[in-house]
């Protein structure tokens, strides 16, 4: 049996990780949840896995969820705090572990599975965005296992030949990745109505159930930005190997294209269960829980080239990733601040990549860091300079 620790376990792809395992009680053993303030549904996750380990990274929240702990008979150690997170990636006991805290909250602990050398099951984007060179090195150092679980990703990795060299596309027959995106809900809007879109608008993503931060993402494409810079870290890549694909069905989740002409492509209805169960399973395959597509069903499949007026994130991302790490790790800071400021009203939707425009140009990217220490540096002047922004527009 596999030992998991689940970190982010009451978010989209942590509900879905669980609902996978649960499906699978002979195979898989949970040795540790976390969770931030929905306390409720840990408790709930709790009495159904039976962790050795519950853990808020809430600080406030520890005596809260150890009287709900008590009161429904939960045996578990309660933990709380950044630190209890990288203590339960890196227990002994943990074979596995599912890295789905969204944003820069969800790096060190990422992190310390990977020095840990855990199967890491990568949904943390920003990981790698944020600490790419550090990041790969601490699973080359290890001998980490490094799984791929966001759609795209996880479905490049499925259409990647089996002698696929890392950095050498072409020793592997491959000409380019193809990077797919559905181009989030205002895809067809017209430009002059952007800068009016709410909140509610943007986390009404037309194909997938996601949680508001990774909505606006969508909305804006700065999380196919994130996604094309986690790609060249993942399979070593340049910016030129890599072209992002608008495809609004969200049926082909990303495909390589070879140097004979031909295309592979991994399909699936959208559902984050059937990349969570591969890389559970990997090298094999289980049965995830999701339907599988009915062709006869399937309406004509439509693609084309993002525009950069309409998706200012995505350009900016792939421009940062040309700058180097500084400049990414800044550009995910930035962002994080603008898309909290948009959810709670105090800025437009438009102003979102206007504020990481400026972060970005204002920070000194012409620097290499080298520890988790000065990425977070980095990470913290770059909120710091996203507020100021923020406050001068509110």
């Amino acid at each position: 049996m596999q030992a998991i620790c689940v970190l982010g376990s009451t978010g989209s792809i942590g509900t879905s990780t669980l609902d996978v395992v649960l499906r699978h009680p002979d195979k898989y053993r949970v040795v540790a949840l976390t969770g931030h303030k929905n306390l409720p549904l840990l408790i709930e996750q709790a009495l159904l896995c039976q962790p050795d380990y519950l853990v808020t990274s809430d600080s406030d929240s520890y005596t809260t969820l150890t009287s709900l702990a008590n009161d429904t008979g939960i045996k578990a150690k309660i933990l709380c705090g950044a630190d209890a997170l990288v203590d339960v990636a890196s227990l002994p006991e943990v074979d596995t572990v599912m890295a789905a805290i969204v944003g820069a909250a969800g790096l060190p602990a990422s992190l310390a599975a990977a020095e840990a050398g855990k199967k890491v099951l990568l949904a943390n984007k920003e990981a790698l965005v944020m600490s790419g060179h550090l990041f790969m090195q601490a699973v080359r150092d290890s001998g980490a296992t490094l799984l791929p679980i966001d759609s795209e990703h996880n479905a490049i990795f499925q259409c990647l030949p089996s002698d696929f060299k890392y950095g050498d596309l072409s020793a592997s027959g491959i000409s380019k990745i193809l990077l797919t995106g559905s181009g989030g809900p205002f895809r067809t809007l017209p430009l002059a109505q952007l800068a009016a879109v709410t909140p509610a608008q943007a986390c009404a993503h037309p194909n997938w159930s996601m949680g508001q931060k990774i909505s606006v993402d969508s909305a804006t494409m700065m999380n196919k930005g994130l996604e094309f810079i986690e790609a060249c870290w993942l399979f070593g890549l340049q910016a030129d190997d890599i072209q992002v694909v608008l495809h609004p069905q969200s049926v082909i989740h990303s495909m390589v294209q070879y140097v004979d002409g031909s295309v592979i492509a991994q399909m699936g209805n959208p559902d984050m269960r059937t990349p969570i169960a591969y890389g559970l399973s990997w090298p094999e395959r289980m049965m995830s829980g999701v339907a599988p597509l009915d062709f006869s069903q399937l309406c004509d499949f439509s693609f084309s080239l993002p525009d950069a007026q309409r998706y200012p994130n995505l350009m900016l991302a792939i421009d940062a990733f040309q700058q180097g790490q500084a400049a990414t790790t800044a550009l995910n800071a930035a962002n994080e601040e603008a898309v909290s400021a948009f959810l709670s009203t105090r800025i437009g939707f438009c102003d979102i990549a206007k504020i990481n425009e400026a972060v970005v140009a204002r920070i000194n990217t012409n620097r290499t860091p080298q520890t988790l220490a000065d990425i977070l540096a980095i990470d913290t002047e770059a909120r710091s300079m996203a507020g100021a922004i923020i406050n001068g527009m509110s």
